[in-house]
C-alpha cells in the first residue's frame, strides 16, 4: 500500500483504530511474555542454586556423621 503523507500511514485507510490496536496488543503480548519468562529463568535457577546449596549440606553433614 502506497500512502502519500505520514498521516496517510497512521490514519490507515480508515482502519486506524484496528491496525494500530492490533500492533499494540501484540507488543503488550510480546513484552508480556519476554518480561514473564525472564521472572521465571530467574526464579528457577534461584530454586536450582538453593537445592544445590542443600544437598551439598545434607552431604557434608553426613560425611561427618560417618566420620565420627
Amino acid at each position: 500500500m502506497h500512502f502519500e503523507t505520514l498521516a496517510d500511514f497512521f490514519a490507515m485507510g480508515g482502519y486506524a483504530m484496528y491496525v494500530w490496536g492490533a500492533f499494540g496488543a501484540t507488543a503488550l503480548a510480546l513484552i508480556w511474555i519476554l518480561v514473564s519468562s525472564l521472572l521465571t529463568r530467574k526464579r528457577l535457577l534461584k530454586e536450582i542454586s538453593q537445592k544445590i546449596d542443600r544437598e551439598k549440606r545434607i552431604q557434608d553433614a553426613q560425611n561427618l556423621e560417618n566420620t565420627l
